[in-house]
């Protein structure tokens, strides 16, 4: 098993190295570019109709705003608290720049997903809307590319039972372990029965469900954190200077901090920004191919914004908090240092941590089952997707009792494999996603009352 390990763990390093990592910010600086940076310029829009998609605005399963709700399920989640923690504990603050930067370009890329999931997604055999990397890669493209969609759904089937669901109840379970003394065992059947009720609803379900725990769970989290800042308000505009200084400049030894080079505030940051926001990975667009709307564009401006939530919000909050009350000079590692910036000023700041891992995880698992449902479907049909429900649950206990060094790897292979054929899908459909863009924003400024 060690050795399994040793070599999955070269294998995870070389795939999510300098070459992916370029490629992840080219296809978004480059979708930017061509795009003429309308996503920084239209995000105004985009929370428009966001507001306003909360009715359906055409054909679809979900409405526009659960479909923004049910990507953040699966985005909003461990890595917001853990993630952005161990990004600053090894790379320094400047990580968190880097993190900045990676979001910024990351919303070309989820506008541009999201375009092409509604442009070519289908009706499937039970009449719900069915889209995503691996119908635009097959109809975008062609038959020849087909094989390339197909590898995306082999990935994508996989993927989500390694950081979506195992490893997902394994945190709860240790969580809830440490903070409550609850047995594994109970926390991992509980949330099992939790998520099979939510999924046999299906679509529908995940979104409704999704469009009232998500909201709750963000602002609830965002307003302890500005709780945190506010007792430190003095100490922000120092600690933004040290984050944007530590982005190019080497950071000393200080405290419990061993000290980071200027690549690794950039390798971490960028990394750990692309895991959080998922822009590039492909998964947001499958579920944004179910939302009612008649307007690609218009489901593209609210997507982008689940890259705008997740980093440039939920993680900076999360960011700012550990460097103004300095407990990343601390030796804390992960989520012990998001616990330890929160006790500071909240009296049970480590329950409220232990809370929001609780529901992070949860919805993380009910938006990336819809995932691999969907890449399941598109290899076997609709007879494969009460199979996949059923793995899914079952997989939810295992994944909390079990030791998940090598599951945890795997997944990250998994999660690079998705990427590489949906970015490529991405930089070749991306003259569609230009003149969508362009023909769309052109008639809404010849009559401007259009929405």
């Amino acid at each position: 098993m060690e050795v399994m390990i040793e070599y999955a763990g070269k294998l995870s390093n070389l795939l999510w190295g300098e070459p992916l990592m370029g490629l992840l910010l080219g296809t978004g600086l480059f979708l930017m570019v061509r795009l003429r940076a309308m996503p920084l310029k239209k995000i105004g829009y985009g929370f428009k109709q966001l507001f306003s998609g909360r009715k359906s605005q055409g054909e679809g399963d979900i409405t526009p705003f659960n479909a923004l709700m049910t990507s953040l399920s699966a985005t909003i989640g461990t890595g917001n608290i853990a993630g952005v923690a161990t990004a600053i504990g090894i790379g320094g603050p400047g990580a968190l720049f880097w993190m900045w930067c990676t979001a910024l370009v990351g919303m070309a890329t989820k506008y541009a997903e999201a375009v092409l999931a509604v442009k070519y997604r289908e009706v499937d055999e039970e009449g719900r809307r069915v889209g995503g990397p691996m119908y635009y890669i097959k109809n975008g493209l062609g038959e020849k590319w087909k094989w390339l969609g197909t590898l995306f759904a082999i990935f994508g089937t996989l993927a989500g039972f390694g950081l979506a669901n195992t490893v997902q109840s394994n945190s709860v379970a240790n969580a809830l372990r440490e903070s409550f003394a609850v047995p594994v065992m109970l926390t991992g059947v509980v949330l099992a029965v939790l998520v099979a009720l939510v999924l046999l609803g299906g679509i529908k379900r995940i979104g409704n469900v999704a469009g009232k725990l998500v909201p709750f769970m963000a602002l609830s989290y965002l307003a302890c954190g500005l709780v945190v800042l506010a007792f430190h308000f003095t100490e922000i505009p120092s600690a933004v200077v040290t984050i944007v200084e530590s982005a190019f400049t080497p950071v000393s030894a200080v405290g419990g901090f061993a000290g980071a080079s200027v690549w690794l505030a950039i390798q971490r940051g960028v990394a750990r920004g692309m895991f959080s926001n998922e822009a590039g990975l492909g998964s947001a667009p499958i579920a944004h191919a179910a939302a009612q709307t008649n307007s690609p564009v218009r489901q593209g401006v609210v997507a982008m914004l689940g890259t705008f939530i997740d980093t440039l919000i939920v993680c900076s909050v999360t960011g700012l908090c550990i460097v103004v009350t300095g407990v990343w000079t601390s030796g804390a590692q992960g989520v012990n240092m998001t616990q330890a910036a929160f006790n500071m000023v909240l009296p049970y700041g480590d329950t409220v941590i232990s809370l929001g891992l609780v529901l992070f995880a949860f919805t993380t698992m009910l938006g990336w089952s819809y995932y691999g449902e969907r890449c399941a479907e598109y290899l076997f049909g609709v007879k494969a997707i009460v199979p996949f429900r059923v793995a899914w649950v079952l997989a939810i206990p295992v994944g909390a009792v079990v030791k998940l060094d090598l599951v945890w790897i795997v997944a990250d292979i998994l999660n690079a494999l998705m990427a590489i054929p949906n970015l490529i899908g991405l930089i070749l459909l991306s003259p569609v996603v230009v003149k969508l863009t362009r023909d769309y924003f052109e008639s809404r400024a010849a009559v401007p009352e259009l929405s």
